[in-house]
């Protein structure tokens, strides 16, 4: 923006008066539009590398891009037959909307059987898909490894509780955590436990593990206070195995960096011995995406990578995502989540264009997030105070 200078005829400024910090509903929002903007930018350029990226766009990515294959995203291979790009969100977003609608019905902590009971019906329930341009059941739109959810629950009628063991391992379930991280904010123990939880019939292994340490990264930025290094520290206090390790290297090497551009190789290099998809994403190595305890997904690790680099600014650490290529709309997904819950501001411009390139209204699901989280805290107290006064006269200490 050109700044202005003021001239005679132009009233004398207001001395700009402190904002408070924002609340609960603010972070809300701002977390969940977050997440979806991020979504949309980063959808097309998932996939290419920093360089392709560049070399496509004439530069670096600085907002929300059509197509990458212009107008022939109809048939281009092997995008089609989404339209991905234009402000169109993902199925990152679809997922996170239909996890606010489950927690709107079932108003409380949410289990595996919550997804067996809600979400997957919901899935099954047709809605407007905006990269098809078209009302369609969002089974028709999610990746593979989602509709294993409905496969395994509809169909197979599996145990909830280990539906997701088999998946191929990937970020499919961290992606739309960000609505357990918002129920349970300022309480990271909490989120990262409930999201193990939903994450069951979904994912095993890092998979689900990632999804437990992002809605626990959302809920530690909700606290008051909070910065992007509270919100790794909380992270690593409750991650593990090879996903404690990348989250490690990679905020390690992040925290050298305040600029995307010089950050997007060596963020990379430091995730790489921790990810086994491989270095040509769209060719998965033979071992990519099976359980293991060495390794990690790469979304969530350069996620809060980004936040570092960023600063926790909403603007920089979604684009450093975007740029980074490969799965992009996921990080983004996740880093702008996280960025949102901290306060940052998300651009009014993206999100408007957005919600209407969409047909989505960015805001009323978090809307109803906030009730709910009160409604659940509400219920959180009555059962805390409930224990208390159990134990105290088990315990005799009353």
């Amino acid at each position: 923006m050109t700044p202005t200078t003021a001239t005679a005829a132009e009233p004398a400024l207001a001395p700009s008066t402190p904002q408070s910090p924002p609340g609960l509903d603010e972070r809300i929002t701002r977390a969940l539009v977050g997440a979806a903007v991020g979504d949309a930018l980063g959808g097309p350029v998932e996939g290419w590398t920093p360089e392709q990226i560049a070399e496509r766009h004439g530069g670096r990515v600085t907002g929300i891009v059509g197509p990458w294959h212009g107008e022939n995203w109809r048939t281009a291979r092997p995008i089609a037959p989404y339209h991905k790009g234009d402000g169109h969100v993902t199925d990152d977003t679809l997922m996170a909307h239909a996890l606010v609608r489950v927690y709107d019905r079932v108003r409380d902590h949410l289990d595996a059987y919550a997804v067996a009971d809600h979400l997957v019906p919901d899935l099954l329930s047709p809605r407007w898909i905006p990269e098809l341009e078209a009302e369609a059941l969002p089974l028709q739109r999610i990746f593979l490894a989602e509709k294993w959810i409905v496969a395994r629950l509809h169909y197979g009628h599996v145990d909830p509780r280990e539906a997701g063991a088999g998946n191929i391992v990937n970020c499919g379930a961290a992606m739309y955590m960000a609505p357990v991280g918002l129920v349970n904010a300022g309480h990271p123990e909490a989120a990262y436990a409930e999201a193990l939880e939903i994450a069951a019939p979904h994912q095993s292994s890092y998979g689900r593990e990632a999804a437990g340490v992002f809605a626990a990264a959302v809920a530690a930025a909700c606290h008051p206070g909070a910065t992007p290094d509270a919100v790794i520290d909380a992270a690593l206090a409750l991650a593990k195995d090879g996903t404690r390790s990348a989250i490690e290297e990679v905020c390690e090497v992040a925290s050298h960096h305040d600029d995307f551009e010089a950050a997007l190789a060596p963020l990379r290099a430091a995730v790489e011995p921790f990810d086994t998809v491989g270095p040509d994403y769209r060719s998965p190595s033979l071992g990519a995406r099976r359980p293991s305890r060495l390794h990690a997904i790469e979304e969530l690790p350069i996620a809060l990578g980004m936040l570092l680099v960023g600063g926790g600014d909403y603007r920089r650490t979604v684009l450093g995502s975007v740029n980074y290529g490969r799965d992009c709309d996921s990080i983004a997904t996740m880093s702008g989540a996280i960025a949102g819950a901290l306060g940052s501001e998300v651009p009014a411009d993206w999100a408007a264009t957005v919600a209407e390139a969409s047909r989505l209204d960015l805001h009323a699901p978090a809307r109803t997030l906030a009730r709910v989280a009160r409604e659940v805290f509400a219920r959180d107290l009555e059962r805390r105070r409930s224990h208390e006064e159990a134990f105290a006269a088990l315990a005799g200490t009353r």
